[in-house]
């Protein structure tokens, strides 16, 4: 976010608007989530014989159901690879097309999903939790982070959850754009 106190604009209203410097919630149409940090706790589990495997949140599961049944796009960019994302992934039904493994340019792979999608950043929310996301989540018109998120990257994001990563952020970031677009009404 800028900080009023460097505009050299001395009639720039002080207090910056977020509704001005961010894309609203009801007009995202894409949906770009990081993995490591964010769909999981950020931990690894290595096996005596090298093999690893990943938690993922059941109430994330739920929230992009929720959004692919919207009918919004969702797409992932993460820099480590391994089968147990693509077994996830499948068993979500998001587009396999729409996942990019082993990034080392995350905003490079931005642009590779924005080209298959055809949606404009601006339209787009991108959620990520550290150091490498910071380029993507500059870009977005939606940026958007989980609570235990590195402080550049809160200080980057238009949005942050209460929840920490692997632990429902990405569902709640979902029920609050969703809610934003008059598309789910949380039960009560």
């Amino acid at each position: 976010m800028p900080d009023s106190n460097t505009n050299p604009d001395s009639n720039a209203d002080p207090t910056p608007d977020l509704s001005d410097a961010f894309t609203r919630p009801e007009d995202v149409q894409l949906l770009v989530l990081d993995v490591d940090g964010v769909l999981t706790d950020g931990s690894i589990n290595l096996h005596d014989d090298g093999s690893e495997t990943k938690r993922f949140s059941v109430r994330d599961g739920l929230g992009i159901k929720l959004w692919l049944d919207a009918g919004f796009p969702l797409a992932i960019i993460t820099a480590r690879a391994g089968d147990a994302l693509m077994h996830r992934v499948r068993s979500l039904g998001i587009d396999e097309n729409l996942v990019i493994q082993g990034s080392k340019n995350k905003s490079e792979a931005l642009d590779v999903i924005v080209a298959k999608t055809g949606i404009a950043l601006k339209q787009t929310a991108y959620m990520g939790d550290d150091w490498p996301d910071l380029p993507a989540l500059r870009r977005v018109g939606f940026p958007m982070t989980v609570a235990d998120a590195e402080p550049e990257v809160l200080d980057a994001a238009g949005y942050v959850t209460e929840r920490i990563g692997g632990h429902g952020a990405v569902r709640q970031a979902i029920a609050m754009i969703l809610v934003a677009k008059d598309l789910y009404t949380p039960p009560r």
